[in-house]
């Protein structure tokens, strides 16, 4: 079967999924208007309560509640519970439950965008393999405007969780093998090439219009005729898929937006993941450099985005990625630096809500990453293996840390001296952790010195099944307060946008 007409097939399952669940929107609407027209959803990728913590005290010492971390100034302040299911379990409740204490990206995106429970590596399906539809999905069919802002690739699993349906979350494009894409183990056989729950992420992200705004990384995962259905649907597309030219900022300054009208734009800044803040700033010179911050994005966003007027708004997805990929590296300097240019995206996004009166604002993570622990100055861990963790990361070379981890496999005599772990001080395989200095301490305290007051280490280098917080601002985020549940974020942004009962 010829690409093309699995592709129109394609589109026409994502034109019945996001159908879905749209009865009784109307009757909703007719309901109490509690003036939320527009909704911005922030997600830190691996963002625990820790890196939360660590972020503030290394930028703004440890009373850093009237100039630290935007975040959380936020009046609402809950966590939410992470936990995935077993490919084929039913939902919490259910006889067949099966849980999985340790999600992934992809059943974690699943959760918060449909309100189901699903297995690691599915998007927008649930454990038994059925399609629903995204919030994003229900915002666009109902007339918001809606958009998708990402510091990793845009076809990673927590942007592709909003505008795709797959059962293997590798299912990207434009490079894969049809079989990678099955996953008979949860729908007992190979589905026909024209299910959309075999499309490449890629092919469904330029087909399907479920995003007006699309921005952040990945450009590699999109060819010429990518490009041209995107175009053919009336997206300004900045860069080139087809000559892989990737988008810069300048290119985004130069686009303006239009008072009511669609400003669809599509731009790709690196064919992979975006590069690191620390990297750009060192490196003022190179290409890598002239990518915008997720700061830039989220602003820029929000203009192309506000351009109704009445009650139809608009719909925002924002995810600072990087956290997430520098834990997994165990690198504790970029993962600090990643979390604080996120918060600078939560800034302009809660000064914008301020200004407009009618916009809530989430601020969440998807899972905890690599166990990060603030440990007592002097201390050390036992839990670091002889050689860093495998950085899943590894073929964006700007997300490399410099200079690399690399042990030596000799105790540091400074930093391992004491007893107060007991059994593994003799083990060559223990070190010091990461140090740095926060604005408490003296002049001349450095970075990587013993005497800097903030001592980080990390227990692996996957995620784990911690409880990440979540943050509110606006009519209807009370309703983050307390202990929920992750796919509960699906009901709390559906109802404040009334796309949902």
């Amino acid at each position: 079967m010829n690409k093309s007409f699995r592709l129109a097939a394609a589109a026409v399952a994502l034109a019945s999924i996001a159908g879905t669940g749209m009865a009784g929107v109307a009757e909703a609407r007719r309901g109490n208007d509690r003036e939320i027209r527009n909704v911005i959803y922030l997600l830190g990728d691996g963002m625990g309560r820790t890196h939360v913590t660590a972020a503030r005290e290394r930028y703004y010492g440890a009373d850093g509640k009237d100039v630290g971390l935007v975040m959380e100034t936020l009046p609402n302040v809950g966590q939410n519970r992470t936990y995935s299911v077993e490919p084929g379990s039913g939902q919490p409740g259910e006889p067949d439950f099966l849980p999985n204490y340790v999600t992934d990206s992809a059943s974690a995106a699943t959760a918060w965008t449909t309100g189901y429970k699903t297995y690691n590596a599915a998007l927008a399906v649930d454990a038994k393999g059925e399609s629903h539809a995204t919030v994003m999905e229900l915002a666009k069919k109902a007339g918001y405007r809606t958009g998708n802002v990402s510091t990793a690739e845009i076809t990673d699993a927590t942007p592709a969780g909003q505008m795709s349906h797959v059962l293997m979350r590798g299912c990207q494009g434009p490079d894969y093998s049809a079989k990678a894409c099955q996953n008979t183990e949860v729908t007992g056989k190979e589905l026909p090439t024209t299910d959309v729950r075999v499309t490449p992420v890629a092919d469904q992200i330029a087909r399907n219009g479920t995003a007006d705004v699309i921005m952040g990384g990945g450009l590699g995962r999109f060819d010429a005729a990518d490009e041209q259905a995107l175009k053919d649907q009336g997206y300004t597309v900045l860069g080139s898929p087809a000559a892989q030219r990737v988008a810069t900022e300048s290119d985004l300054n130069r686009v303006k937006a239009k008072k009511r009208q669609q400003n669809k734009v599509f731009a790709l800044y690196n064919k992979g993941n975006l590069t690191i803040e620390k990297s750009k700033r060192e490196n003022p010179s190179s290409a890598e450099a002239k990518e915008p911050t997720v700061a830039d994005m989220t602003r820029k966003s929000i203009e192309l985005l506000n351009t109704q007027k009445g009650k139809k708004g608009f719909y925002l997805q924002v995810e600072g990625a990087l956290i997430d990929k520098r834990s997994h590296a165990n690198d504790a300097a970029q993962t600090l630096e990643e979390t604080k240019a996120f918060d600078e995206a939560v800034r302009v996004a809660l000064d914008f809500a301020k200004k407009d009166k009618h916009t809530m604002v989430i601020v969440t993570a998807d899972h905890e990453c690599a166990g990060f622990n603030i440990i007592e100055k002097g201390t050390y861990t036992n839990a670091e293996a002889v050689t860093p963790p495998t950085n899943v990361d590894l073929g964006n070379t700007a997300n490399n840390s410099v200079p690399s981890r690399a042990k030596s496999g000799k105790l540091d005599p400074k930093r391992s001296s004491g007893i107060v772990n007991g059994d593994g001080i003799n083990d060559p395989a223990n070190f010091g952790p990461a140090t740095f200095r926060t604005p408490d301490d003296a002049a001349g305290v450095k970075d990587g010195s013993p005497e800097a007051s903030l001592w980080l280490s990390y227990l692996s280098g996957n995620h784990t099944g911690a409880d990440v917080p979540v943050y509110g601002y606006g009519p209807g985020s009370q309703k983050v307060a307390g202990s929920i549940e992750n796919t509960d974020l699906f009901d709390i942004v559906g109802q404040a946008l009334k796309v949902t009962r």
